[in-house]
């Protein structure tokens, strides 16, 4: 009776990742029997992962920045005006993809620099900033196209957004599919024993074994099923790749890096991270500089996955990719976010967008229940605040 009132008790202190899972479970459940088992069909589960590609990039730099206790509102236009600068560039201008690509991460760099300068030095808050980028870089996006579209780029280019790695086999499962995902379920594993034993050295454990034996086959679970619905189709999507490495690359920073523990400091406390000998204003303009860069990426795959460079590209990105990292966990006073958390947020508005449009709802209804979603897990963070206070 006693382990059983012990594990309620730890599990009611981990209400808040606890809940994120069992929301993803549940939205997941429902619209697999709404939609006649559609949505966890092969070919649902990889555009899926194509079409929200972009939004869950986005949620990688923007977790960073509302951890730090900014936020960035141009993100979107910035899409854009990426977008707009690669057509330009391979399709006006004959550069050769490879070239205009990285050219296109630097211009990423450039526009993030700019908006950190006023944002560090000169103290303008990032709303300011940001909203003022929004209008700037959706401006230069239209400018840069003259108001047109540009579309037809080299399969290359398109196979950034919307290819796939080379398949082997013509019938089952896909093998090279299924080494990666089974690489990655191994990765998992010794990654949580590894930060478990680490924990243990410096007695910083206090997660029960049974709950970290739970958690890790959960995960382990949830890689092999999409491994295999993966593998039963085309394949490993290569933005799934981009996005394993940049996912895997910034969770590292976040959690072991000091620049990842100066961000957290600087959204906990701003004047004790100042105190404690955290150079903010680097930090803040670094911050920014990746959010370009960022930027850049999710840009690039949108406009290679629609094989269009539009002026209207990128609208209400900005939206998605912040309802992302707050579902996910973070706090909206800074200081409280992971990676992973804004991940399973920004899944939780694909497979809700990918349910609702399965099923034929409005536009106008499909608004309605994201804000809604976006609502409740807000509400959910302050009401575990005033719990955790109030005991």
């Amino acid at each position: 009776m006693k382990a059983l009132t012990n594990a309620l008790t730890y599990l009611t202190g981990q209400l808040r990742q606890i809940g994120l899972f069992i929301a993803l479970i549940v939205i997941v459940v429902f619209f697999q029997i709404t939609t006649a088992g559609i949505t966890l069909a092969p070919i649902n589960v990889s555009n899926l992962i194509v079409q929200n590609s972009y939004i869950l990039i986005l949620a990688v730099g923007m977790v960073m920045v509302i951890i730090a206790g900014h936020i960035d509102l141009s993100v979107g236009s910035v899409v854009a005006f990426i977008g707009a600068m690669a057509g330009v560039m391979i399709s006006s201008w004959h550069i050769p993809w490879p070239l205009a690509v990285i050219l296109c991460l630097v211009l990423g760099a450039i526009v993030g620099a700019w908006q950190g300068f006023w944002i560090a030095y000169f103290g303008i808050p990032a709303f300011i900033v940001t909203l003022a980028g929004m209008l700037v870089f959706r401006g230069a996006a239209q400018i840069a196209l003259g108001n047109q579209q540009i579309s037809f780029f080299p399969k290359e280019f398109r196979a950034i957004g919307s290819g796939f790695l080379p398949t082997f086999g013509t019938s089952g499962y896909e093998p090279l599919t299924l080494i990666l995902g089974l690489l990655a379920a191994v990765a998992i594993v010794a990654s949580a024993v590894r930060q478990r034993l680490v924990r243990r050295k410096y007695e910083l454990e206090d997660e029960p074994i049974w709950w970290f034996v739970v958690k890790v086959v959960f995960l382990v679970l949830l890689v092999l099923i999409v491994t295999l619905l993966l593998a039963s189709y085309n394949g490993t999507p290569i933005v799934l790749l981009i996005l394993g490495v940049l996912v895997v690359g910034y969770t590292a920073i976040m959690s072991r890096s000091v620049f990842g523990r100066h961000i957290y400091a600087i959204g906990g406390n701003l004047a004790a991270a100042q105190l404690s000998g955290v150079k903010t204003k680097r930090v803040t303009f670094l911050l920014f500089v990746n959010m370009g860069v960022i930027s850049a990426i999710a840009g690039l795959v949108f406009t290679a996955g629609l094989n269009l460079a539009s002026p209207s590209a990128g609208n209400g990105f900005e939206l998605d990719a912040i309802s992302a990292v707050f579902i996910g966990g973070a706090a909206v006073t800074g200081g409280i976010g992971t990676v992973p958390g804004a991940i399973i947020g920004g899944l939780i508005i694909g497979v809700l967008n990918n349910g609702m449009s399965i099923l034929g709802v409005d536009s106008d209804y499909q608004l309605l229940i994201k804000g809604l979603v976006l609502l409740a897990a807000v509400a959910f963070d302050v009401y575990n605040k005033r719990r955790s206070v109030g005991s």
